[in-house]
């Protein structure tokens, strides 16, 4: 799942090499963690957050094809802005 964020991700900012992608395990199943660069943040959640959703929904599939269960964040944990989820 890790890798496939991390595709995805780089395909959609202007600056690949500062994507990043953190995998914590959780009590039910893994965070993926997204961390991008802040002029790329944007390009990551969208507008209305379309974009961050339609990650999210990729990940779940390909997770569920797996059999696990995992859980994408996007933006620094620390941030308040993008803590949404």
């Amino acid at each position: 799942m890790k890798e496939l964020l991390e595709i995805i991700a780089r395909e959609l900012v202007d600056k690949p090499e500062q994507v990043s992608v953190i995998e914590t395990a959780a009590e039910n199943g893994s965070v993926l963690q997204l961390n991008v660069a802040d002029d790329d943040m944007g390009k990551v959640i969208g507008k209305q957050g379309r974009i961050a959703k339609s990650i999210r929904s990729l990940i779940k599939a390909a997770a569920i094809h797996k059999n696990v269960r995992v859980t994408v964040e996007i933006g620094d944990k620390n941030d308040r802005r993008n803590s949404d989820r």
